[in-house]
């Protein structure tokens, strides 16, 4: 009976170090060393980027991870690196417009794409009061994350330069307004998409053109204003405020900032929507006045996101290059984490002409 009860006790301290039958034994940088016929080092290397390792072994490595299981114990790497592994999607806006904007969507899933090639997962952070910007400044500030992409930043909003403050990689997207501090950006030309716009409508013979603004404490908004001001100067049309509405980025207010300008001008025979999302609004709107698009009214709208396709008449539009912004957002932050200096990135639109224009 007593050498039952210890080979009892024995196999339960075995399964609980993992040794026994009930529990396969966790493998380790040594059992993919041995696999792989390489040394720890090697396989170190290998997991922190692949620096001075030769193709070969990456290749033996790579294989014996894959064939031993081996799961990169992140917590241990960080308490040697002092690193996270790890980076936020940090949206400054209330979290009602994550769900109804589909760029935000767009992003966020390109951004955990081109994080994933590096095997770093992106943690999403919604802070849409000032209460929660400054809890998630602390958070981030304390060393959980490596770096931030921050989306949605309007003029005097604190957080970027908080975080710059605090010593933490920041890439922001869409050109900064209102900062001090110089940041990492990655935008697509807004003046210039608003320009094409605003340029094709003017070809298919529209005069009065009006347009409803983005927010102009974004940069989208002032840019995309600028080039349609623009545009209208080179043609020799007056600037004319009765045709500029603000709008903030949502259908309903596309809605309502279209209904205040066909309330002033009834006469307008094109419109330049400022978002995709708004520019639904727009159609809506138009629609409940009896007015047809394009027959009465050219419509263009801006970001060729799914809101484009679902409208009817499915939307001209502005396309963003989402997927390079995504892109390029990744390899600014990596490249700050690495130690290199901030930079921007300016990238080109595209007009995409439907049936609204």
């Amino acid at each position: 009976m007593t050498s039952n009860n210890a080979a009892s006790d024995k196999a339960a301290s075995d399964k609980a170090a993992g040794k026994g039958p009930g529990r396969r034994r966790r493998p380790t940088i040594h059992d993919v060393a041995r696999e792989a016929g390489v040394s720890r080092g090697t396989v170190s290397r290998v997991l922190n980027g692949g620096h001075y390792v030769s193709p070969a072994a990456a290749d033996a490595v790579n294989a014996a991870i894959r064939k031993t299981g081996y799961v990169l114990n992140r917590h241990a790497r960080s308490l040697i690196t002092g690193r996270s592994g790890s980076a936020a999607f940090l949206l400054t806006e209330p979290q009602e417009k994550f769900f109804e904007d589909p760029n935000f969507n767009v992003l966020l899933r390109g951004c955990t794409q081109a994080l994933a090639a590096h095997d770093i997962p992106l943690l999403l952070m919604i802070a849409g009061s000032h209460e929660e910007q400054r809890r998630l400044v602390r958070y981030v500030s304390a060393g959980h994350v490596d770096g931030v992409l921050l989306v949605s930043s309007h003029t005097g909003d604190p957080v970027a330069e908080r975080l710059v403050t605090s010593g933490i990689p920041v890439v922001m997207c869409g050109k900064p307004m209102g900062h001090t501090t110089r940041l990492a950006h990655v935008a697509a030309d807004d003046r210039d998409g608003a320009r094409q716009m605003v340029r094709h409508l003017l070809a298919t013979g529209r005069r009065r053109v009006a347009t409803v603004t983005g927010p102009l404490d974004t940069p989208g908004g002032v840019e995309r204003l600028a080039g349609y001001r623009e545009v209208l100067a080179e043609a020799g049309l007056p600037a004319d405020e009765t045709l500029i509405a603000a709008g903030d980025y949502s259908r309903a207010g596309g809605a309502a900032a279209t209904a205040e300008l066909l309330a002033g001008r009834p006469d307008l025979d094109a419109l330049f929507v400022a978002s995709d999302l708004m520019a639904q609004g727009a159609l809506a709107e138009l629609a409940r006045s009896g007015r047809g698009v394009p027959a009465d009214v050219a419509v263009g709208g801006f970001d060729d996101s799914a809101a484009a396709l679902d409208s009817r008449p499915q939307l001209t539009t502005i396309r963003q290059p989402w997927d390079r912004i995504s892109a390029e957002m990744v390899r600014l932050l990596l490249d700050q984490v690495g130690g290199a200096d901030t930079s921007a990135v300016i990238l080109p639109t595209d007009l995409v002409v439907r049936d609204s224009a």
